[in-house]
């Protein structure tokens, strides 16, 4: 396919492959060896620039737009599709295709960042006239000191790099993981700058995944059952109901006339159509108060029923139930729940949700996680 050579079946023997030659010590050294690299960047940034540069880009007016070549490049389009799920104007603006043509979405109100380990590639060289002459702020994110490209821009952040984790110093995998690290922290700086709540990083993600769907269904005959599938994780003004990391257990509890609740001396038997009756197999025992005292399942009403036998009529919910049981807060995540209730000696079915004085506000259950897709 296209002019590249088919790869060799086998590598040839000149190359000296020898798989023994990877062991979990070589390997362990590499990863210290990149740590070192790493550190040596966290230790000897500039926060000033950075500060400077994390400003700029928070005053921006107009779109930001990210270019590189080659891994750069790579990092310079990821750095700026994060932005976008933020909710912040930015875009990757190919250096090619704007020296053929694309330079023309650039504006006055724009900002071009152009990322280079060398800050001397040519493609970024050759486009900085033409973005200047459409007005657009230029920052330079490079790793050699007094570089062309630094010289010809509005700002230059300087990112120090010891060398690469390569035994050439060739390939570019420590500088592409400082320019990783830069820019998806620079872009959570933004995030709380800008105030994002996780009910708006979620509305955008879930509008994107609205989109998507709606796009798919008007393309291809998609049959009822699929469409629902991709569906079942958009909810109302584009909420990510079902998201099956972002859900809070309050996204997904059952709550208010939904839970199956007694009071401490209720006997067993009175409380039959309350256990079987809210789908949960499970009773809250609570207080005036609505404190949890302590839950009761139909597991337990088969148990005391062996035990007990005829003596089941005369027992109280209270005597029987198990004052200890797991609970969760409504703000943890949904799969922490998941995993609560999967967690040793042996998994349950519920979690009673309490507030931090004790009061059963939720029940989520292991049924409705499950519909939710985790």
């Amino acid at each position: 396919m296209g002019s590249l050579p088919a790869f060799p079946e086998a590598v040839s023997a000149k190359q000296g492959v020898r798989e023994d030659c990877i062991d979990e010590i070589t390997l362990t050294d590499l990863f210290k060896e990149q740590q070192r690299h790493l550190n040596f960047f966290f230790e000897r940034m500039d926060h000033s620039q950075t500060l400077s540069f994390t400003r700029a880009l928070l005053r921006s007016t107009g779109t930001i737009f990210f270019t590189g070549v080659g891994k750069s490049g790579f990092v310079a389009n990821k750095i700026s599709q994060t932005l976008v799920s933020l909710g912040i104007r930015s875009a990757f603006l190919s250096p090619l295709d704007a020296l053929h043509g694309d330079i023309g979405i650039l504006s006055a109100a724009d900002i071009l960042v152009l990322l280079s380990k060398s800050g001397a590639t040519d493609e970024l060289l050759r486009l900085v006239p033409c973005a200047r002459a459409k007005g657009a702020r230029l920052i330079a994110v490079t790793s050699v000191k007094g570089c062309a490209l630094e010289a010809v821009c509005d700002m230059n952040v300087h990112l120090p790099l010891e060398r690469e984790l390569c035994p050439f110093n060739l390939a570019p995998v420590t500088s592409t993981a400082i320019q990783m690290v830069f820019g998806d922290t620079v872009a959570i700086a933004l995030m709380g700058a800008r105030n994002l709540s996780k009910e708006d990083y979620r509305c955008v993600l879930g509008v994107c995944d609205f989109v998507c769907v709606v796009v798919m269904a008007y393309f291809s005959p998609l049959e009822e059952d699929i469409l629902d599938s991709l569906c079942w994780n958009v909810g109302r003004d584009g909420e990510v109901v079902g998201d099956k990391i972002e859900n809070e257990v309050k996204d997904l509890m059952k709550k208010e006339d939904e839970l199956p609740i007694c009071k401490e001396s209720d006997l067993i038997m009175d409380q039959l159509v309350e256990l079987t009756s809210k789908g949960c197999g499970c009773l809250f025992v609570i207080d005036d108060g609505r404190h949890l005292i302590g839950t009761f399942t139909d597991g337990d009403l088969r148990r005391t029923l062996k035990a007990s036998g005829q003596g089941i009529f005369k027992l109280t919910v209270g005597e029987m139930c198990n004052r200890k049981p797991r609970v969760i807060g409504p703000e943890a995540m949904a799969v922490v729940a998941m995993k609560k209730m999967e967690a040793p000696p042996s998994p349950v079915q519920f979690l009673p949700v309490i507030n931090d004085d004790n009061v059963v506000i939720g029940i989520i259950t292991l049924h409705g996680l499950v519909s939710a897709g985790l």
